[in-house]
This record gives structure tokens, C-alpha cells and sequence, in this order.
């Protein structure tokens, strides 16, 4: 049996949850993870390296990069194949420091949610 996994930390969750395609027929759905949208937030769109990344994350660089290729490869997924996308789920915290409604404290913000939130629970 697998050990739990380590949550991961977020700043704020994303204020829009679901992308869909216009113009042509949506051909099914694809579930990005918060912890995913977090990684490709970090690395892809504010330009940090894998390793402020994992540290902001509370997590390794190697976790950073498995998250960061499984969240860019959603992402081309919903654009190639007209997929909706969808963030949703995941094992993750709220850094309230990181989003400033707080000092130092973090409170869970999704947890484990079970099957088709997420794999916290493979």
C-alpha cells in the first residue's frame, strides 16, 4: 500500500473552473488538477524555475516535474483534441500567506476527494 500523498500547496485556487471550445464540437472533457494549474501557473506563466516552484509547492522538484508534464500535457490534450477543461479536485492546501487574507496559516482547501477529483488515492 501506497503512503498518502503529501499535500501540495496552492496560493489560490483559480477564480474561472471550466474552458470549452467554440466553433467546433466538444469531443469530451479533461480534469486538471489545482495542484496542476498550480505548477503550470508557476513555471509556465510567472517564469520560475522547477526548484522555487517545488519550494513554494512544499514539495520536490522531481514532484514539481511530474505535476508540471502531467498538467501540460492536459492542457494540450483539451486544445487538440476540443476537449472541455476542467480544474477540479486534487490533494492540496491553501498557503493563506501566499494569497494575503492571512499570516502563516494554512487550512485545508480540498483534500482527498476520491475518484474523478484528482489522485490522491490511486
Amino acid at each position: 500500500m501506497p503512503r498518502p500523498k503529501r499535500p501540495r500547496c496552492i496560493g489560490v485556487p483559480p477564480v474561472v473552473t471550466e474552458f470549452w471550445p467554440q466553433g467546433s464540437q466538444e469531443t469530451g472533457e479533461v480534469i486538471l488538477s489545482f495542484e496542476e494549474f498550480e505548477a503550470v501557473r508557476l513555471i509556465d506563466y510567472d517564469g520560475l524555475d522547477q526548484g522555487k516552484a517545488a519550494g513554494i509547492m512544499n514539495v520536490s522538484r522531481q514532484t514539481v516535474g511530474r505535476i508540471l508534464r502531467a498538467g501540460r500535457f492536459k492542457l494540450s490534450k483539451a486544445i487538440v483534441e476540443s476537449c472541455r477543461l476542467i480544474l477540479s479536485g486534487g490533494c492540496y492546501e491553501i498557503d493563506e500567506n501566499r494569497s494575503g487574507r492571512g499570516r502563516h496559516r494554512r487550512h485545508r482547501g480540498g483534500g482527498c476527494r476520491g475518484p474523478g477529483h484528482g489522485r490522491c488515492n490511486p
